[in-house]
């Protein structure tokens, strides 16, 4: 018998499911996903096969994605990260990657063709995306695929920061992009994720996910609290970090970019959008 699963982060169509739903979801046709790793820097995740459809998210280099259907260049599946279920092009993935030693710890960093930051770089990469560090050469870090990265630019997977208010400050003035999760664009619950990912804290890949799932609400909302730096505040379908007592940090579609603007003009002016906010949840410590 089928129960209501969310399709966000169950894979599960009408004419298929994954087998992992077997029992859950009713389907003419259960599949095992095939395992993969992107290549690339970024695989847009949308919501149909076709270049023009929505964007719903994107994968990251070296983030696992399982395939459960192939048609054309087009692969149907799930990233692991945060178990988000679209479409991807077949292009950005593998099954022969190195399993990835480090994460980008910048906003953006290069790789090179070699340890000289004078020849031209071959990728750019953004927070989160993984690489295999074969080993380190001075500055530079050898990269197992070829190419070298500014070493400092890493962290090993595991070697996570404290404060991820001010990761999120590194993508200041990125552009608001809706399902961007990279300095090329991203939007308000990305940043979080992402900020919070580089801090060692899993967090769902939507707003609405974050404020159910992640830290613990504080009773009275808003105005019976006050908020501190790292909390969240969350609105319908929006969410921003408290930056300071005065002060929210976040991505948003008003200036189109992320900001750190005066927490009581964002509250007023969002308020007049969407109501008032929902809660607000103590960050971590």
């Amino acid at each position: 018998m089928s129960v209501l699963l969310d399709k966000r982060r169950h894979p599960y169509r009408d004419d298929l499911a994954a087998a992992a739903l077997r029992g859950h979801i009713d389907a003419p046709r259960y599949v095992e996903g095939e395992a993969h790793r992107i290549k690339t820097p970024l695989a847009a995740i949308r919501q149909a096969p076709e270049q023009g459809a929505m964007l719903l998210t994107q994968g990251l280099m070296g983030e696992r994605f399982s395939v459960f259907d192939q048609q054309g260049e087009w692969v149907w599946g799930q990233l692991q990260t945060d178990n988000y279920v679209g479409y991807m092009q077949a292009r950005h993935l593998t099954s022969g990657a190195q399993k990835p030693t480090h994460f980008v710890a910048t906003a953006r960093s290069h790789i090179y063709p070699e340890a000289n930051i004078k020849t031209t770089p071959t990728a750019s990469l953004s927070m989160m995306m993984r690489v295999s560090v074969a080993e380190q050469d001075g500055a530079f870090a050898r990269l197992s695929g070829g190419g070298c990265m500014i070493a400092r630019h890493l962290r090993r997977l595991g070697e996570y920061e404290a404060d991820f208010a001010g990761v999120a400050a590194r993508f200041l003035n990125t552009p608001y992009l809706w399902g961007g999760r990279s300095a090329g664009g991203i939007d308000c619950s990305a940043l979080v994720q992402l900020s919070l990912a580089a801090c060692g804290v899993n967090a769902p890949r939507d707003s609405d996910m974050q404020e159910a799932e992640v830290f613990t609400k504080l009773p009275g909302g808003l105005r019976n609290n006050a908020p501190g730096r790292g909390d969240l505040i969350f609105w319908p379908g929006h969410v921003g970090i408290i930056w300071s007592e005065n002060e929210l940090l976040h991505a948003n579609g008003h200036h189109m970019m992320t900001v750190i603007e005066p927490l009581d003009e964002a509250v007023s002016r969002i308020e007049k959008e969407t109501g008032p906010p929902n809660c607000v949840k103590r960050g971590p410590n």
